[in-house]
Formats: structure tokens, sequence, C-alpha cells
């Protein structure tokens, strides 16, 4: 294989990390200054609707999605009847509250909410609750 076609064959394979800077200035500027004060709302909304086209199984499967998505680590802390407590945490978490004064955690909220809507055939609301000297999310579900 030649320099030329070495080079041509790099450039032709799409690089499948995403820049810090890059996903920030789309989530928290872009976004925020389009959607304006209604921002939060139409992100937990939208967190559900990617919840749909992105179905999780599991606990397993749902921690795997927000890895791979770039949104942070997520466990399951408390299960009761009709809740569960997640907490969201590590370094995109920690870098959104360094970043910014209040960050907004409504897409991650609604999308964990279509998760456990879809798993139990109920409808499902989640609010999140944020730790800030923890640097970490406490999302809390309820459904009926």
């Amino acid at each position: 294989m030649t320099k030329e076609n070495e080079e041509q064959e790099q450039t032709a394979q799409p690089d499948p990390s995403i820049s810090v800077f890059g996903y920030e200035l789309i989530r928290d500027v872009l976004l925020g200054d389009i959607l304006g004060s209604d921002s939060a709302d139409i992100l937990y909304w939208g967190g559900k609707m990617l919840a749909r086209r992105f179905p999780c199984t599991g606990t397993e499967e749902l921690s795997a999605f927000f890895s791979e998505a770039g949104w942070g680590q997520i466990e399951l802390l408390k299960e009761k009847k009709k809740e569960m407590i997640y907490r969201l945490s590590g370094g995109m978490t920690e870098r959104r509250f360094e970043v910014q004064t209040d960050p907004s955690f409504t897409l991650e909220s609604g999308f964990i909410a279509e998760q456990i809507a879809a798993r139990h055939d109920a409808a499902a609301e989640a609010i999140c609750s944020l730790q800030k000297r923890s640097k970490q999310v406490e999302i809390t579900v309820k459904w009926e």
C-alpha cells in the first residue's frame, strides 16, 4: 500500500470520539440559546423520546448507554415498590458542575423516566437533585 493510500484510508475512517468542548458547545450553549427558558423542559421530553428509540432492558444496558453517550456513570442506589433512585457521576458530570453555575440534567432524567416507564408498563416521571458538593446528581423516578 502506498503512503497516499494509507493517508486516504486514515481520513476515511471516522474518529468515534468527540471533543468535550464541542459537546458542551452544542448541549449547553447552542441548545440553551435556541430553546431559551424552556430548554430544561424540552430536554426532559427529548430524553424520553431518545429512550423510546434506544430502549435499555436493564441496569447494565442503561449504564452502558450512559457511558457510550458521554452522559456519565449511572448507578442504581435504591429500589422501592414504585420508586428508583439513581446516581449520576463521573468526569463529564463533574465537569458540567465546574463550568456551569446551575447545570441541567433533565435530558438524562427524561431518558431514565421513559426507560422505567417501558420496563414497568406504567407512566413514570423523574426529578433530579443536584449534589453540588460531591458534583453528582440523584435522579428519582416514580411510577404509578
